[in-house]
């Protein structure tokens, strides 16, 4: 039992990209010693290079890098050529180079580019086997970088799952405290769930963002759309808190909407959109109208305050009508 929970602590402390760097750099120089291409040693620093935290990064600049590479030594062996092996001109190669791979779209290249040209200025030899020498060296180190970013990449299904349960039960807290709020407008809360809320929305956009580009086959995330939706949601729900704290008296509007907070409490952990919440309120608002005047201005600025309060929850709940699955439909919700 220790050594499986010292080994997933090893693997926390390191990370998992920093393990597919370490067996990546080996293997490419392994592979160059074995085809006993010269400076084999080359194969593992390109191979660092390489290695990145998602599929499609790391085809992006595996490709930029590769890219940029071949036009830096046709660029510098042209320039060795003309001008000769001299230290000053690896000045004008940057000067050449820099700009027109950046304007090209392949900058992540540049740094591979200036190790294979810096390779090629040692030797101080332009010829079709230091060519094909550095060719290789960047096939083999961002050839084994491609096949470490391809073969595995850490599942990001759980944390997202412990995620949306963080955001769930937080979202329920604070519907909660703002119905204990409008029954008791003296009460006093510290809004901590305001805050883990919005560290757990902002965590889930930025891992559903990595799993999607995970995917080999482009295609819309439903992590994303779900954490985008709850992003918009919260949007809302800070607007909602700033009517519940102009609400300085207790009117029996107040504990109607109160009402509708506890059962969102509860609504806001389905994966349906249930509708019930939208047609009370619907039913509310048309009570509003037909309620007599307040005959006080305190009354008046706590009415006001409700009624925008309302209106707030109703795009709050449009939010999630439009995101969610209605319950009576058959398909799936948007996160199973």
């Amino acid at each position: 039992m220790r050594f499986p929970n010292a080994l997933r602590k090893l693997r926390g402390y390191f990370g998992n990209r920093v393990i597919r760097t370490s067996v990546a750099t080996l293997a490419a120089i392994g592979t160059g010693m074995l085809l006993q291409v010269p400076n084999p040693l080359s194969a593992g620093i390109l191979a660092i290079l390489g290695v990145e935290s998602t599929r499609w990064r790391g085809l992006r600049i595996v490709f930029a890098r590769f890219s940029a590479s071949v036009v830096g030594l046709l660029l510098a062996s042209a320039l060795f050529v003309i001008i000769g092996f001299h230290i000053w001109v690896l000045s004008i190669y940057v000067l050449l180079a820099f700009p027109l791979l950046a304007r090209f779209g392949l900058k992540e290249g540049i740094i591979t580019g200036a190790v294979v040209v810096f390779h090629l200025y040692a030797k101080e030899q332009v010829s079709v086997a230091t060519l094909v020498g550095e060719l290789e060296l960047l096939i083999i180190g961002l050839g084994w970088a491609t096949i470490f970013n391809l073969i595995y990449m850490p599942e990001e299904n759980k944390e997202l799952l412990l995620l949306r349960a963080v955001t769930e039960e937080s979202f329920s807290a604070i519907f909660e405290e703002m119905a204990l709020n409008l029954r008791n407008p003296e009460k006093v809360w510290d809004g901590e769930e305001l805050l883990r809320v919005e560290e757990a929305i902002g965590r889930g956009i930025e891992i559903s963002k990595r799993a999607r580009e995970n995917r080999l086959i482009p295609q819309d995330e439903p992590w994303q759309l779900y954490f985008h939706m709850r992003r918009e949601q919260l949007d809302s729900i800070q607007l909602m808190m700033e009517s519940v704290a102009l609400v300085s008296r207790k009117v029996p509007q107040a504990d109607r909407i109160a009402a509708l907070f506890d059962r969102l409490a509860q609504d806001v952990k389905s994966e349906f959109y249930e509708g019930e919440t939208e047609k009370e309120l619907q039913r509310l608002e048309n009570s509003f109208r037909i309620m007599p005047l307040p005959m006080s201005r305190d009354e008046f600025e706590t009415r006001a305050a409700l009624l925008q309060l309302s209106r707030e929850l109703k795009r709050c709940l449009a939010i999630a009508e439009r995101s969610k699955t209605p319950k009576e439909s058959s398909s799936s919700a948007v996160i199973q």
